[in-house]
């Protein structure tokens, strides 16, 4: 009984196993968990995006594309603040509570954006 049953387990995943290389798949959706971290690029004296909205928990992490340095620092200057990125540098935050997060580049000030977390 066992043998059969071995035989039959062995059978299903082979016909599984067909079924998923014969193309199967194809009309699938497949739906991931929402992504815990997004990514601003800062750019040519911009963030993009400008404005970007995320639920709790997650983890936003500006790059510095440009080939000067910049900063990201929070409005209120103590939520968050960066050290002065040279190009291809990272900072990342984790926003745990909703509220509007409007930020700046200290080291130019017209450079700003927002992060919304709900």
């Amino acid at each position: 009984m066992a043998k059969m049953m071995r035989r039959m387990g062995l059978g299903i995943l082979v016909l599984c196993g067909v079924a998923w290389c014969g193309g199967a798949w194809r009309g699938m959706t497949v739906r991931s968990a929402p992504a815990t971290t997004v990514e601003v690029k800062i750019d040519n004296f911009t963030f993009a995006p400008g404005t970007l909205t995320v639920t709790a928990g997650t983890t936003v992490k500006w790059v510095n594309r440009d080939d000067i340095p910049h900063t990201v620092v929070s409005e209120d200057k103590s939520t968050f603040k960066s050290k002065a990125m040279d190009t291809d540098d990272s900072f990342t935050y984790t926003f745990t509570k909703p509220g509007t997060y409007t930020y700046f580049c200290s080291i130019h000030p017209k450079m700003v954006g927002k992060v919304v977390v709900q």
